[in-house]
């Protein structure tokens, strides 16, 4: 017998489509973006998955995420529980500057050291910055040491793991099918944990937008018995719905 787990990266941001580095810039989702969810939706419904409860960050990209593959799938009563612990790495003062432009500012190998070594992290932000976290209401309740203002990936592995081991491994363990919709990097850190992964590994692992990424875990040691991405039907459920008719009109 085993448990079931999916991931979903958000759908493309438009700062994803922009190629800006995100982080904690609470950026809305692309068209694409849009469509990603509302796909990934279809194939849940497709598929037979349900779930009881869904986890996401506090950042609109991926709650959007959430929302439209829960409209799709017509689960749109489920709960959503949102954590500050589950968003995107804070790439500090980098956030909001193209990646091509801070290449040519920066240089290729530096940009490349801040973008993928585990330990080093980008420019900080000044505590004067109004991007500072500290000035958002959102987190609020968060204490002054835990947000960043800048963070390496073996940061945001760190701050995701206790939500990992209080939240949601006692949720898995409980029987409750979960859903969980976040970022490229947070979701990195639960993979690095469900799978043992190694530094190196996680550092190149790529995790596409809009993809729901299934973990079957055994229920005794929460090892994985198979991984898999939802997408093999994609096209069709594409082509016979009828919102995505809707939506090529629009265009016309």
């Amino acid at each position: 017998m085993t448990y079931k787990l999916v991931l979903i990266r958000h759908g493309e941001s438009i700062w994803n489509r922009l190629d800006r580095f995100t982080g904690w810039s609470d950026v809305d989702l692309s068209e694409q973006g849009v469509q990603e969810a509302h796909n990934a939706g279809l194939l849940v419904k497709e598929k037979g998955l349900k779930f009881d409860i869904v986890y996401t960050s506090v950042l609109k990209r991926a709650i959007k995420t959430s929302q439209y593959l829960l409209k799709s799938s017509e689960m749109t009563y489920l709960p959503i529980v949102k954590s500050w612990r589950l968003n995107e790495r804070h790439y500090g003062a980098l956030q909001g500057r193209n990646k091509e432009e801070s290449i040519e500012e920066f240089g290729e190998e530096e940009v490349k050291i801040w973008r993928r070594d585990s330990i080093v992290r980008p420019p900080l932000l000044s505590l004067y910055d109004s991007r500072h976290p500290g000035k958002d209401i959102r987190y609020k309740n968060v204490s002054d040491k835990d947000l960043p203002i800048g963070e390496s990936l073996s940061d945001c592995l760190l701050r995701v793991l206790p939500y990992w081991e209080e939240e949601l491994k006692p949720a898995i363990k409980s029987g409750k099918k979960i859903l969980i919709a976040a970022h490229g990097n947070s979701l990195r850190a639960l993979v690095k944990n469900i799978e043992n992964m190694s530094d190196e590994k996680i550092i190149n692992l790529e995790i596409p937008t809009g993809q729901p990424l299934v973990y079957e875990l055994d229920k005794n040691s929460l090892k994985v018995v198979k991984k898999y991405y939802l997408k093999d039907s994609l096209k069709s459920v594409q082509e016979s719905n009828g919102w995505f008719s809707f939506l090529n009109k629009l265009k016309k």
